[in-house]
């Protein structure tokens, strides 16, 4: 009897946690890490690596946290200025999530958000597997910029 593969049994299939070529790095002293996720299968593709999208959602929400202690209230992504997916992450990696901020506008924010993976099997070991910048804008209740307080600055 032949073995017959269905998109109903690739599911079945171990997550993909074969070694990724990458530099082990340092953590970087002058970031905080703002985030720790571990993405799950539900957040893979057929090869049992994990959606851009679903890392980009997550460093818009890790980007968020140092701009929201400035802007003391509502505030909004309003670009991705720079993002570059440097190495896949695959499930079951430890992803870290730092932040460092860049510029305070009188309305804007813009931080340097770096996600390291320690790999399913090679915990304790650092791979730069994106980066990106975002700038961030505070609001108002109506969605309009409103000042960065300055006792925040």
């Amino acid at each position: 009897m032949s073995h017959i593969t269905s998109p109903l049994t690739t599911h079945l299939r171990p997550p993909n946690t074969e070694p990724v070529q990458g530099e082990s790095v340092e953590l970087p002293a002058d970031h905080v890490l703002v985030l720790k996720v571990i993405p799950l299968p539900g957040d893979a593709n057929a090869n049992g690596d994990i959606f851009g999208g679903w890392v980009m959602a997550q460093v818009d929400l890790a980007g968020s946290v140092l701009p929201a202690r400035y802007a003391q209230g509502r505030m909004a992504t309003v670009a991705v200025n720079q993002f570059v997916f440097k190495q896949p992450v695959r499930v079951g990696d430890i992803l870290s999530f730092l932040a460092k901020m860049e510029r305070i506008g009188r309305t804007s924010m813009t931080v340097n958000v770096g996600v390291y993976a320690e790999r399913f099997n090679n915990q304790g070991r650092y791979i730069k597997v994106t980066e990106a910048q975002l700038t961030y804008v505070a609001i108002d209740d109506q969605g309009k910029p409103r000042p960065v307080p300055v006792s925040a600055m």
